[in-house]
């Protein structure tokens, strides 16, 4: 039996998908946010501490190198799988993610702008030379033996939940070509999005009917703009998540149901 779910997506023509964090929890990578929208642990590094302080970096590049190869051999789900499906019927414009796992472009999706950033790339902020995160990580270990033996749980970003550690012997590499300060290629707390890609992002909106919301709250401004502009432009605004969104007063239709079983209808059927 058709849901309204699949009925607001079988009408869009071209949709303009928004993702979050709820779509890549059942690949193992934590969610920020409770049902309510609040904060479930500490919040994500800042970027002017990360910058202004080498005690950051430490402690971030020493949860990054727990965290990383778990992160790293995350695979897609049902959720990456539905989505990739929909965007080989046509059916969307962009597919906006707000996470920084590729988990949508290894499950096939190509028309993806990742606005945070990606996670699999190191930049240096001095010659902005961008390198390898795998590459990055037998780095990290040479630097710092002993500390691949921690036992930490996986944290959202790729890091992990080690606390009670001093930090302050651990070594952080500096960029090999320049000495500048490395750090993920992703947009941390602080940190503005690059103009081009929101630009990007607004011209491919103009060119969507709908916008279909997976498995985000919009609690982050950078996210939420592009959804509140649709709203102010007339476009029908679908949300798949698990609780409170920030746009709840914004949608056209609320479906609160995990993402993958919500979306199966997309998949081929299984004999």
């Amino acid at each position: 039996m058709p849901t309204p779910l699949a009925d607001f997506i079988h009408s869009a023509r071209r949709l303009f998908v928004l993702t979050g964090a709820g779509c890549s929890t059942d690949s193992g990578i934590p969610d920020y946010r409770d049902a309510d929208g609040q904060w479930k642990r500490t919040p994500p590094v800042n970027y002017q501490d990360f910058m202004g302080g080498e005690p950051t970096r430490q402690r971030y590049w020493a949860r990054s190198l727990i965290g990383w190869p778990r992160f790293g051999q995350a695979l897609p789900n049902g959720t990456h799988a539905a989505l990739a499906a929909l965007e080989a019927r046509g059916q969307v414009e962009v597919l906006l993610t707000q996470n920084v796992d590729c988990l949508h472009q290894r499950a096939g999706s190509e028309a993806v702008i990742d606005l945070h950033g990606r996670l699999d790339q190191v930049r240096c902020m001095g010659c902005e030379t961008r390198s390898d995160r795998e590459a990055f990580q037998h780095t990290l270990l040479a630097a710092n033996p002993g500390w691949e033996t921690l036992e930490a749980g996986i944290a959202p970003d790729g890091d992990a939940d080690l606390e009670n550690v001093d930090f302050s012997a651990f070594n952080v590499p500096a960029c090999p070509h320049c000495g500048g300060i490395l750090k993920p290629d992703v947009v941390f707390f602080g940190e503005n999005v690059p103009r081009a890609r929101v630009d990007a992002v607004h011209a491919h909106l103009q060119n969507a009917d709908a916008v279909l919301v997976v498995g985000s709250s919009l609690m982050v401004y950078s996210g939420y703009r592009f959804v509140q502009a649709a709203a102010k432009a007339g476009l029908p605004v679908a949300a798949l998540n698990l609780g409170r969104t920030r746009a709840d007063d914004l949608l056209t239709l609320k479906v609160e149901q995990p993402c993958a079983p919500a979306l199966s209808f997309l998949l081929p059927a299984t004999a």
